[in-house]
C-alpha cells in the first residue's frame, strides 16, 4: 500500500498504537497493547492493529505484531523517545545565536553583524516553531 493510505490511517488511537510499537521495537501481543494504552477491550486493540497491518505498517509474527515499515521520517528515535528532527536544528541555531551574541558582538554594531544576527535569530525562531508544532500536532 502507498504512504497516502498510511497517512490516512495514522490518526488518533491508531497513531498511538503505531508509536507505541515503534518505541518498543519488539513483537507485542494485542493484550499488551491494550493494557499499555489503556484501551477498553482487546478487540479494540485488534481493530487498530489490523488497520496498521492492512496498510503494511505492521506484520504479524507468531501471533504478535511488529513494525514492518517506519514512515515517521520527520522524527528521530533516541533510546525509546521519538523527537522531531527539527529539534536538532533548533538547538544548533539557538547555540549559534547565543555564541554570536556573547562572543562576537562588536563594540559598534555594523549592518553586516546586524544582518547576520537577525538571520540566525529568524532561523532559530522558525526551527523552534516547527519543533513545537510537530510535537503538539501529535504526528510523531
Amino acid at each position: 500500500m502507498g504512504s497516502d493510505k498510511a497517512d490516512d490511517v495514522l490518526r488518533g488511537t491508531t497513531l498511538e498504537v503505531y508509536r507505541y510499537l515503534l518505541k518498543k521495537s519488539r513483537p507485542m501481543g494485542t493484550r499488551e497493547v491494550q493494557r499499555a494504552l489503556k484501551l477498553s477491550s482487546p478487540s479494540l486493540s485488534v481493530y487498530h492493529l489490523s488497520k496498521l497491518e492492512e496498510v503494511g505498517l505492521l506484520k504479524r509474527v507468531n501471533g504478535n505484531y511488529v513494525v514492518d515499515r517506519v514512515i515517521l521520517e520527520d522524527t528521530v528515535k533516541i533510546s525509546r523517545f521519538l523527537v522531531p528532527r527539527y529539534l536538532f536544528y533548533a538547538i544548533f541555531s539557538v547555540v549559534a545565536l547565543t555564541v554570536d551574541l556573547l562572543f562576537f558582538m562588536p563594540a559598534t554594531i555594523t549592518s553586516g553583524y546586524f544582518f547576520a544576527t537577525a538571520t540566525i535569530a529568524v532561523c532559530a525562531a522558525a526551527f523552534c516553531f516547527e519543533t513545537a508544532r510537530a510535537q503538539l500536532k501529535g504526528r510523531l
